[in-house]
């Protein structure tokens, strides 16, 4: 009697157990597979392009020449066309002299989308069939550039790169990845001394080799 009573007991605190934690649901994944099939947190989206919109360089080009939007959005177009959006530019002056072999020497300010503004030189030799010197201003179109420190080496001229557009001259240089289009404005036959290379420094140097 003892022990059908002691069944019984058994039985009801199993059933009152059973009806307290609730049905067992064996397709349910272990709480560790639940966790990891938690969705993750929300990624953060993608920052603010850096490279220059044609829009902006075409003010900035436009304001720091002082000529028109058309002529400056002429030069900046066919730039684009043949390389893209940059990552930086550079505004600033020069002084160049040639007989044949010329000379170069620059100083600007290099802004890049990214942020941060540094001022660097520049120098260097030139081979063309124009004579003469001249000063200018300098907007020069820097692309490919993720650290400012890339600028500190040399960028030889692409052969067959000069054109005039606008009454502003272009042409390309590149060094590695990085790719650079000075635009001169009112350069005229100086063109002619766009063979050669630009050497890029912190400090003034004046041997241009």
């Amino acid at each position: 009697m003892r022990a059908l009573l002691a069944a019984f007991t058994l039985s009801a605190s199993l059933t009152a157990c059973a009806q307290t934690q609730g049905p067992v649901d064996y397709n349910a994944p272990p709480p560790s597979q639940t966790s990891q099939t938690q969705a993750p947190e929300d990624v953060a989206a993608p920052g603010v392009s850096e490279t220059y919109q044609q829009d902006e360089v075409v003010s900035a080009v436009s304001d720091f020449f002082g000529v028109t939007a058309e002529a400056a959005g002429a030069a900046v177009e066919r730039i684009f066309a043949d390389n893209g959006r940059p990552t930086g530019y550079i505004a600033g002056e020069e002084v160049s002299g040639a007989l044949g072999a010329g000379l170069r020497y620059g100083k600007g300010v290099m802004t890049l989308k990214s942020g941060g503004a540094r001022v660097v030189y520049w120098q260097g030799p030139s081979l063309g069939f124009d004579a003469g010197g001249n000063a200018s201003r300098v907007f020069i179109l820097v692309y490919n550039m993720q650290s400012p420190d890339q600028i500190y080496r040399r960028f030889p001229g692409i052969e067959g790169s000069a054109y005039v557009i606008g009454g502003i001259g272009v042409n390309y240089m590149k060094g590695d990845q990085i790719s650079l289009a000075p635009m001169r404005a009112g350069v005229g036959l100086r063109l002619g001394a766009s063979a050669g290379y630009l050497a890029f420094s912190k400090e003034r140097q004046y041997w241009p080799f």
